[in-house]
């Protein structure tokens, strides 16, 4: 079984789109094994996106995080990762293929609602700045 972290960002929690696109997770038989609801810090913000720290847009993704609640969930399932990324759907929204999360809820690459992380080794990354080993479930 292959785990990811998906971040539900604060325009899909401020559009009150949180049940809709859990549920779509969950229609494709991904499995829950952690969610919280939960304001994210200045540094978690900068750790989720270090990648991207040198580049012009790494300050706007900080500020768009930090700016309202999210919903951080790591779900398990055959395949998850690829799985949750083709939900999600490309990171441009108005670019994004209608069904997709994006392409139907969100307009442009800025306030794009969701993340997924993109490989094994970003999982492995980004889900211990939002959880701890603890408060994920084995069932």
């Amino acid at each position: 079984m292959e785990r990811t972290l998906v971040l539900i960002k604060p325009d899909g929690v401020k559009r009150h789109l949180i049940g809709n696109i859990i549920e779509r997770f969950e229609n494709k038989g991904l499995k829950i094994v952690s969610l919280k609801l939960m304001k994210v810090s200045d540094d978690k913000a900068r750790q989720h996106y270090s990648v991207h720290s040198m580049k012009p847009f790494f300050e706007g993704l900080v500020s768009y995080l930090t700016s309202g609640p999210i919903v951080a969930l790591i779900l398990e399932g055959d395949n998850a990762i690829i799985s949750c990324r083709n939900l999600a759907g490309a990171t441009d929204g108005s670019a994004a293929a209608a069904g997709t999360i994006r392409g139907d809820f969100s307009l442009n690459i800025e306030e794009n609602i969701v993340h997924a992380s993109d490989s094994p080794e970003s999982f492995n990354h980004e889900y211990k700045i939002f959880f701890n080993e603890n408060e994920i479930m084995d069932y």
